[in-house]
């Protein structure tokens, strides 16, 4: 269903920033670099990370890093507008004017210093959207080179439809993991495979590492089991789990370890079976599916 070539194993940049790490503009080339070694040639950003300072970050060592713009793929969003000394807001709230789209979309090439984003996306959706001006400006900047492609994040099938009456969204990023089934259940992922659409996931990992609760201590016994029998980190079983799905997910990975960026592109090598696949959803509901 991608139309474009994205790395199946994206690098999510939002901890490279101030929100996260705090690299330098060296650390970053490095983390650049590391993804490229190891297969990973999609960096998804957003205008926000960092308090709308990430990108520029990025930017700086992308173009230090002399990396050939054609060998990877840049993701961004826009539409949240935070209360930040670089933005005059009173109230965090969401924007979605032709003008403002178009706006973000090119602050974003300046902060990338890249003449082309391989994909925008609505960062979230807003009560207040209006599908016609969404589609002008995606047109807009279509027609002048400065997106290939255009989706959604985090958006429902019925808000997808909606801005999908004026023009085509391809991606939804939403969030999805081994303990955030919901995707998988309320419909979404049935709905982009039904209308060709390719789903990327964020925080795919979910909870398991994060919270010490009964469902994370079931997960990590199977996933423990598992990463002993396919032989890799019990992570990348998580990350495997989700390839499996038939809607071709791509999986967002937020790291900026090195180490483990090394290990992620294994999750795609995995051919997980029929039945690991459901003992590891029957640790995340706690019973036996009906």
């Amino acid at each position: 269903m991608s139309k474009i070539p994205f790395s199946k194993i994206i690098a999510g940049t939002m901890t490279w920033g101030i929100w996260g790490k705090n690299c330098t503009s060296q650390q970053m080339i490095e983390l650049m670099n590391s993804c490229l070694e190891n297969g990973i040639s999609t960096f998804d950003h957003a205008d926000i990370y960092g308090g709308y300072t990430t990108e520029s970050n990025f930017g700086k060592a992308f173009q230090e890093s002399k990396i050939d713009r054609q060998k990877i793929q840049l993701i961004s969003k826009c539409g949240i507008q935070m209360l930040s000394e670089n933005r005059n807001n009173t109230i965090k709230h969401y924007a979605y004017s032709k003008d403002y789209i178009i706006w973000s979309a090119e602050q974003s090439l300046q902060h990338l210093k890249t003449d082309y984003l391989d994909l925008l996306l609505l960062h979230r959706p807003s009560p207040l959207m209006h599908a016609d001006e969404i589609a002008e400006a995606v047109e807009k900047l279509k027609i002048e080179g400065k997106i290939l492609d255009f989706g959604v994040s985090n958006f429902t099938p019925s808000q997808t439809n909606l801005i999908e009456t004026k023009t085509k969204i391809n991606y939804n990023q939403i969030e999805f993991s081994i303990t955030h089934l919901e995707p998988m259940l309320d419909g979404s992922l049935d709905h982009m495979q039904t209308n060709r659409i390719t789903p990327m996931c964020w925080s795919p990992l979910g909870t398991v590492f994060r919270k010490d609760n009964e469902q994370s201590q079931r997960i990590k016994k199977v996933a423990n089991e598992l990463a002993a029998k396919y032989n890799v980190a019990d992570d990348i079983i998580l990350l495997a789990w989700i390839l499996k799905h038939p809607a071709r997910i791509l999986p967002v990975c937020g790291t900026s370890d090195k180490n483990r960026i090394a290990n992620l592109m294994q999750a795609t090598t995995i051919e997980m079976e029929l039945q690991d696949w459901f003992t590891l959803y029957t640790a995340s509901t706690g019973h036996d599916v009906a």
